[in-house]
Parts: structure tokens; C-alpha cells; sequence
């Protein structure tokens, strides 16, 4: 494998883990909306929720990789489609 094609894999796994990190801050709104959170936002709201729903510690929560809390929540994010604000190319 020569280093351009190491790097243009490099480049799309970093992106691909970012996407998924906005994903989850966005719906992270979501969550702060429909729990009347009052200062939280983004992935700080999906944390809290997750501590609450599942009592879990917070330093578990705040270790859990995106690709895990997308995973956990799963089911629960079936069918949420972006706010046209969040749609941004």
C-alpha cells in the first residue's frame, strides 16, 4: 500500500468518525428538547440521559466510544432524520 493510499483511508475513517460525532450531538438536541433539559446540549445532553436512563456512572458514559452510544441508542434514533439546520454540505 503506498502512503496516498494509506492517508485517503486515514482521511475517510477520520471523517466517518466525525460524522458520526455530529450525528450524536444533533441528536443530542433532540434529547434536550424532549427531556426539558434546561442547559444542556449536544453530546452532553446525550450523556446525562444515558446516566439517567441507564445509571450508569458518568466516567463510563464519558469513556463509551460514539461507535458504542450510537449502538446503545440504536433503537431508540430509528427513524430521526436531521432538523434542516443541521443539514449542512
Amino acid at each position: 500500500m503506498s502512503d496516498k493510499e494509506k492517508y485517503e483511508i486515514w482521511k475517510r475513517l477520520h471523517e466517518a468518525e466525525g460524522q458520526l460525532a455530529y450525528g450524536l450531538a444533533v441528536y443530542g438536541d433532540r434529547i434536550a428538547e424532549r427531556e426539558s433539559y434546561r442547559s444542556l446540549s449536544g453530546i452532553d445532553a446525550v450523556h446525562f440521559y444515558l446516566i439517567h436512563k441507564f445509571s450508569w456512572p458518568p466516567a463510563q458514559v464519558r469513556g463509551m466510544s460514539y461507535e458504542d452510544i450510537r449502538f446503545v441508542l440504536h433503537e431508540e434514533m430509528h427513524g430521526f432524520v436531521f432538523p434542516l439546520d443541521a443539514r449542512i454540505r
